[in-house]
Order: structure tokens, then C-alpha cells, then sequence
């Protein structure tokens, strides 16, 4: 039912007509008060310009531990790589001497191949460092195993955390700022029930955030999974200590 008033002019108004006037000039005004304002209500969500790729450069590196004119960083992201190019396939298994086959691996089998690219022997360093401070390593339970300590997670963020720089493990894609920490040789460890330990890409995606250099079956691979592995990040490395 609508209802009518008639003005002094004799015109008939509709009530109905009348308020649909109102509400598309108050819409007006909101919009106008939100253009002073200086809102932007359609602004892109990505801060990059399209088809743009966010810079972000790499840290200098002052270590050299094998004196072949690389710094420890980027002999380490080599190393990564070279392990991935060589694509071993994934096999846990525990192996006399600590060291499995070149065409076999997990993913802490990455790790020490790339820290030996550079110029550091990991089954050496963590095992001193089991043997003289046991009690800082809960995952051994007292039992030192040489062949197998130096490619157990656990034991390795124990190492990473005395030996190297810990750093955040907050991801910002587009921020600069934060993308920076996140440098190319720098070591990630992630949860259970998804265990994993991989190492920084020097490749990166438009938004800045790097790729991983790692082995999580069924071979070593690059991968973008630095925010998509399936458990969340317990560590963040940088070693060595500089």
C-alpha cells in the first residue's frame, strides 16, 4: 500500500519514490566523503605494479671457509642446487658410517651436502658437539649414534640455534623489509608431523618470497613451499654466525 501526500502545488508524491531518492543521494554523499578521505575502495591487494617483481638484494657474506673466492652463503646455495640437479631419491634409512649413497637422501641429506660444498664438515661439528655437551641435545636421550645424529632435525636445530644466527620466522610477501631476512643459504626447519629442514633459494617468486632448495620426495627439487609446507616453521638460520 502506498501512501500519498499532496502538496501545496497540488502535486502528488509517492512516499516509496520519494525515500529511493533519498537513499541514492545519501550514497552519493558516503561516496564523496569517502573520496576525501582518501580511501581507495579498489585498490589492489598486491602492492607490486603488474608484471613487476619485487627487488630484494642479497646480504654480503664476509665468510669464506674454503677460500675459493665464493662466500659461505652462496657456496651453500650452490651446493643446494648442485644436489638437486643431481636428484637423488628420497630413502630414509640408517647407514654404517653415517653417510648414505650419493643417489639417496632426505631432507638433512641436503644440508650437510651443501655445508661441504662450502666447506664445513656437519657430521664432524655436530657430533663434537654432542660428545661435549650431551645434555644440550634431548633428542639423542644420553645414546650418542654417530651415524645417524648429524641427520636428525631435532639435533640440527639444537646446532643451528648455539652455531648460527636465528632470525624470524615471520613471512611478509611484497615487504622488502622482511623478505631481506630471508636470505639465499640461510636454513629452515618446519614441525611435525611434516618434519623438514631445507635451505633458501636465490630464486624468488614476484612478490619476494624465496623458493627452497630442499628434498621432501620423491627426489631434491626447487620448489615454491616455503609457505605452503604442511607444518609450521620452528626455526630460521643463518650460518656461519656473522
Amino acid at each position: 500500500m502506498l501512501i500519498h501526500l499532496k502538496y501545496g502545488t497540488g502535486e502528488v508524491i509517492s512516499l516509496k519514490r520519494s525515500a529511493k531518492r533519498y537513499m541514492v543521494l545519501f550514497s552519493l554523499v558516503g561516496l564523496a566523503l569517502i573520496s576525501w578521505a582518501g580511501i581507495e575502495l579498489f585498490r589492489p591487494l598486491d602492492k607490486l605494479p603488474l608484471g613487476q617483481s619485487l627487488k630484494i638484494s642479497n646480504i654480503s657474506c664476509p665468510s669464506d671457509k674454503d677460500n675459493d673466492g665464493v662466500s659461505d652463503l652462496q657456496d651453500i646455495v650452490n651446493g643446494a642446487r648442485a644436489e638437486v640437479n643431481r636428484k637423488p631419491q628420497y630413502r630414509s634409512a640408517y647407514y654404517q658410517r653415517g653417510f648414505p649413497p650419493d643417489n639417496e637422501g632426505v631432507c638433512t641429506d641436503v644440508v650437510w651436502r651443501a655445508m661441504r660444498d662450502a666447506g664445513y664438515d656437519l657430521k664432524s661439528l655436530v657430533d663434537n658437539d654432542i660428545r661435549e655437551h650431551p645434555a644440550k641435545y634431548p633428542r639423542i636421550a644420553g645414546n650418542p649414534d654417530p651415524n645417524i645424529d648429524f641427520r636428525r632435525v631435532p639435533n640440527l636445530i639444537v646446532f643451528f640455534r648455539r652455531y648460527g644466527t636465528e632470525l624470524t620466522k615471520d613471512i611478509k610477501p611484497g615487504d622488502a623489509e622482511n623478505l631481506y631476512q630471508w636470505q639465499p643459504g640461510d636454513i629452515v626447519t618446519f614441525d611435525n608431523p611434516h618434519e623438514h629442514i631445507a635451505i633458501i633459494s636465490d630464486k624468488r617468486r614476484k612478490d619476494g618470497v624465496p623458493y627452497l632448495l630442499h628434498n621432501g620426495g620423491p627426489t631434491a627439487s626447487e620448489t615454491n613451499q616455503l609457505q605452503s609446507w604442511p607444518s609450521k616453521i620452528t626455526g630460521h638460520f643463518r650460518f656461519p654466525k656473522f
